[in-house]
């Protein structure tokens, strides 16, 4: 798999495993760990999401302007994963929350999602700028074998991009097992059993004691018996205990995204010096151009980064609608889905595992197309990717209407005797992950392979850190997606996300030639 491509490759993508690990974690937890840790609601919970992940790509263009000014790529990221681990190592506390306490527990908590966020701002970005210069790199040693070995050369920088992810999606595979198997076996230390219902009507309790509703409290009391709890007149002493108890479970998980990062980290300072550095200045002969080369080099730079910025307009939609897996689609499997054998939680493996499966696939069906001189460029390629986003959410959304689904809020004020009857089987999100994935993969490896073509040498840093602020966008507006699906039938919830794949599709395919053109 790795014949033919730069020296470190592999090494980069195993460093970036470490990151892909905490990530994935916080992917599949961070929704519902917020609201089962202090009883927020889904919009409130997911709103705090937004901003964490619209942080952590914004904040790589931080990064990627401090290692393009400094020129230390290498101390940059390690700097990132070292901060990282910081924020990692506070969410790791477990700390009941309280009516007395929460007032800084949660902004504790807030400050730890920013430490990891600014420690990807940093790592993220400037790793993929690292890669990228390994091709621009492997480009020019092929100039020395004539044009054809310089046209190979260039047609192998997509399928590294795309070993690349593969490989660094092996950390976000294994990731979203931890918490809910940790959680599970604290729990049953305890003699309690897991239940993605319960900790919402334990906070409520809690806060409402006697002025519960009595359907709510019959549900309550419902779930208490099926976890091995004791039903009582007064469930307080049960509800504070099962919090803990629930929660203790998902604060050991973030023990284990420390050691990934220091892992990860150790990787990194064993394979430096393997490591081009982007844009690195080397001596020269001076060189004088005319006023009219300078002219044209300014075009072709001006050219490159409208380029950039059209992409990177369409991309924002993409993630707006993907990153609904820790969100929506969470709350979805949550709600909707029998979790009963597997908590909703691990679906969030299924992206990684087809990630994995499926780049091999994709990468053979390319070459076989590219060996018969019927290639398709890189923005083509994202504008089928669009589609095929919106294919899931088209599956979604008729699935939820035959189903007669209602909005989640009423969804889940049904007893839960009710709501056992209508909950979708697991090969449900099965088929969504499938078809968000390969758009994933026509749309992330190949994004990160056409921003290094595109971008001027002195500012790669700089131009992957745009694409990661293109997903920071789409990532703060993701709240948009639990408030639909709390507030209207969720298949009409889903039809948004399908138009806005649909739009962005036909968008890119208006643009494919003007971009091949700026691309050649």
């Amino acid at each position: 798999m790795f014949k033919n491509h730069p020296k470190g490759l592999l090494a980069a993508a195993i460093s970036n495993m470490g990151e892909r690990f905490g990530y994935y974690i916080m992917n599949a937890v961070l929704v519902l760990f917020l609201c089962s840790k202090f009883g927020l609601s889904d919009e409130t919970s997911s709103i705090i999401y937004s901003v964490f992940y619209c942080g952590i790509y914004v904040l790589s263009l931080v990064g990627g302007i401090i290692a393009d000014k400094t020129q230390n790529y290498k101390g940059t990221i390690m700097s990132g994963l070292i901060v990282m681990s910081l924020g990692y190592v506070i969410l790791s506390i477990p700390v009941l929350s309280t009516a007395e306490n929460i007032g800084w527990l949660l902004p504790l908590t807030c400050l730890a999602l920013f430490l990891i966020a600014f420690g990807n701002g940093l790592f993220k970005g400037n790793l993929q700028a690292i890669v990228g210069q390994m091709y621009d790199n492997f480009e020019k040693e092929a100039e020395k074998d004539g044009p054809e070995a310089v046209k190979l050369a260039k047609s192998r920088r997509d399928s590294g991009f795309q070993i690349f992810y593969v490989f660094i999606n092996i950390g976000g595979l294994v990731a979203p097992f931890v918490a809910p198997l940790l959680r599970e076996w604290w729990l049953k230390v305890h003699n309690l059993a897991y239940n993605a219902d319960l900790p919402a009507l334990c906070h409520q309790y809690i806060s409402e004691g006697a002025n519960m509703a009595s359907k709510s409290v019959d549900n309550l009391n419902e779930l208490v018996a099926k976890v091995g709890g004791t039903v009582s007149a007064d469930m307080t002493g049960f509800c504070g205990s099962y919090l803990e108890v629930f929660n203790t479970g998902i604060h050991y998980s973030f023990i284990a995204s420390v050691f990934a990062m220091l892992i990860s980290l150790c990787i990194f300072i064993v394979n430096r010096k393997v490591f081009p550095t982007p844009g690195k200045k080397t001596k020269q002969e001076s060189v004088s151009y005319t006023e009219e080369e300078k002219k044209a080099m300014a075009t072709e730079i001006k050219q490159r980064l409208y380029a950039l910025f059209a992409v990177l307009g369409i991309v924002i939609f993409f993630w707006f609608s993907f990153h609904q897996n820790g969100q929506s689609l969470s709350l979805f499997a949550r709600d909707f889905v029998v979790t009963d054998s597997i908590a909703p939680e691990i679906w969030q493996a299924v992206n990684p595992f087809f990630v994995i499966v499926l780049t091999p696939l994709i990468m053979l069906f390319f070459g076989s197309l590219t060996r018969r001189g019927k290639e398709i460029s890189t923005p083509k390629k994202i504008a089928i990717g669009m589609g095929i986003a919106g294919l899931a959410f088209l599956f979604l959304a008729v699935y939820s209407a035959l189903q007669g689904y209602p909005s989640g809020t009423e969804f889940k004020d049904m007893a839960d005797s009710a709501k056992a009857g209508l909950k979708a089987g697991p090969w449900v999100l099965i088929v969504i992950y499938f078809f968000l994935t390969v758009a994933e993969l026509f749309i992330s490896p190949l994004g990160l392979s056409f921003v290094s073509k595109v971008a001027p040498k002195n500012i790669q840093g700089l131009c992957q850190g745009l694409w990661l602020g293109a997903t920071a966008i789409g990532n703060l507006f993701l709240w948009v997606g639990p408030l639909m699906y709390n507030k209207i039938p969720i298949w009409q919830c889903w039809s948004v996300f399908f138009i806005v794949c649909l739009i962005s599709m036909g968008v890119m395919l208006a643009m494919v030639k003007w971009l091949e053109r700026v691309t050649k």
